[in-house]
Parts: structure tokens; sequence; C-alpha cells
């Protein structure tokens, strides 16, 4: 992910905010419930993207990630709304627990723009709803340039959205952040149809790191910036997670964006060794010599 880098991050404020209390508040509504999963990963799985990776000779690249991270941000699907077929295959070359958070293609979110997408938008989810119990949190990014002008043909195309299929939600625009009371609405219609508001830690837009959870999900997209700097972060995110757990978040989808090559190890494999140590679980620790 190329959006928000910079080239010198080191006079950044890397620091995580203070959690606002209408989260804590949302949160605190499922604090009863002590089912939690927590899912990491990247956003591809080829070995184009993950250099180094795979040993040789390695014929199916799907079936060795989904054994090493549990989670895919799965940016293929981007490009082309998948097919059935193609979907049911995808399912069964990967290991139990693997969840796949196909990305909407862009056909709905860069060129219709939200703009009468029903059927493109019923496709998409007739085929991956085939994922099953696999089926994560799907998401729609849309383009930088999408700005709140635009805001009712948003409203109208999240309050029809197919209710029961889970979804997130990512704007980019600065407008969406920097009026108060334009957030707080963009928000409501989140949170009313029960979508999940992403949140993006990027070094260049710190605006969009301001922590208003709109279900009891945190879908997070991590963008590198150094690697000192990027340990730094994660462990800050580690305890962060962990008070948003304490308040009764649900479930974490965390996805890390970083330049992989034969020599880079993975961000992931410490990250992931905190959250076992710090959440009591066993999510898989993926290293190069796997």
């Amino acid at each position: 992910m190329k959006f928000g880098k910079v080239e010198d991050a080191s006079n950044i404020d890397f620091s995580l905010p203070q959690t606002p209390k209408e989260t804590i508040q949302l949160l605190e509504k499922y604090k009863k419930d002590r089912e939690f999963h927590f899912y990491v990963g990247y956003p591809k799985w080829s070995k184009a993207d993950l250099k180094g990776f795979y040993p040789r000779g390695t014929k199916d690249e799907l079936n060795l990630y989904s054994k090493n991270f549990n989670a895919v941000e799965f940016n293929g699907t981007f490009y082309r709304s998948p097919s059935k077929e193609q979907v049911l295959v995808w399912k069964d070359r990967t290991v139990d627990d693997f969840r796949f958070c196909p990305k909407f293609t862009n056909s709905i979110s860069h060129y219709s723009r939200l703009n009468n997408t029903d059927e493109k938008v019923a496709a998409f989810v007739d085929s991956t709803v085939l994922f099953e119990e696999k089926l994560g949190m799907p998401f729609i990014q849309m383009p930088e340039n999408f700005r709140p002008k635009a805001f009712e043909r948003l409203e109208g195309f999240l309050d029809r959205f197919p209710k029961g299929y889970p979804l997130a939600f990512e704007v980019r625009h600065e407008e969406w952040f920097n009026d108060q009371e334009l957030l707080e609405r963009y928000l409501s219609v989140l949170k009313r149809n029960n979508i999940t508001n992403i949140i993006v830690d990027t070094p260049g837009r710190r605006d969009m790191l301001h922590f208003r959870l709109t279900s009891p999900v945190a879908f997070i997209r991590f963008v590198s910036s150094t690697e000192i700097l990027d340990k730094q972060r994660l462990a800050e995110w580690v305890l962060k997670l962990k008070e948003w757990r304490e308040a009764g978040l649900k479930e974490v989808y965390f996805f890390i964006h970083q330049k992989i090559d034969a020599e880079t190890p993975f961000l992931s494999t410490d990250f992931v060794e905190e959250i076992n140590a710090s959440f009591n679980l066993h999510l898989p620790k993926a290293k190069k010599d796997s």
C-alpha cells in the first residue's frame, strides 16, 4: 500500500491516540460475550509479493500461506469479481480456521463510485458467501478523491447493502476527517448498519487514526515505515488492542503492508508472538525459514 507513505518518517509522531469514550461505550455492550478471535495476515499470498518465503518447489502457495497466517486481506478480488467456482477452489485449499477478507471490486468503488451498483454487489456477495465459515470481513476501499459531497450516495449505498453480510468500509479523502460534524454523520451511518470502520495506520495520514469503532470488530491496515519504528508501533498496538479487548472487543483483523524481499523478515512474527502472550492465543507465527 503506497497510500500515506513518506520518504522520511523519522519526524512523525507515531504514538497512538487515546480511545474515545464513544468507542468504549460501544464495546461495553459486548463485554459479557467472552468469544474472541484474532486474525493476522498480509494483502496477498503469491511468491511475487512474499519473496523468499516459499521453499523451492512449493506447488500450492495458498495452502502453505494458510498454515503460517490465519487470514489474508484479499486484494486480488479488487481487480476482478470472483466466480463461485473460484471461491470454492480457494476455500478448499486452505486449512481450518483461516479467513478470507475479499476486497470489493474497483468496478463498484472506483469506476462506478457506488452509483447503480446493486447488481454488481449482489454478484460479489453471491460468490463470496461460498467461503462460508472461512469468510472473514470483506471490505470496500473508496478512492482518495471520493469526497463528502457524495455523502447521500454513500448513505444510500450502505443502507441498501445486503443485511447479514459482513462489511468493513474505508474512506480516504481528508475532508471526511477534518470536519467533526461530518465525521459523526459518516460514523453513524456505519454504526446503524453494523458496518466496521476501517482504521488505517500509515505514516503520512495520521488523521485516519481516530479510533472510532462502529462495531465490536477492529479492522486495522498497518503500513510500515522503518524496521525499528515499526516494531515500536506494533508493540503499542498490542497494548491498545488489549485495552479494547478488556472493554468488550470481539474480533480483530490486522493486516500488515510491508515491502517483502528475500532478506526482509516478516513484521508479523514478533507481533504475533506478543499477541499470543498477551491474549493467551495460539496464532501461527510465520518465519522465512518455514
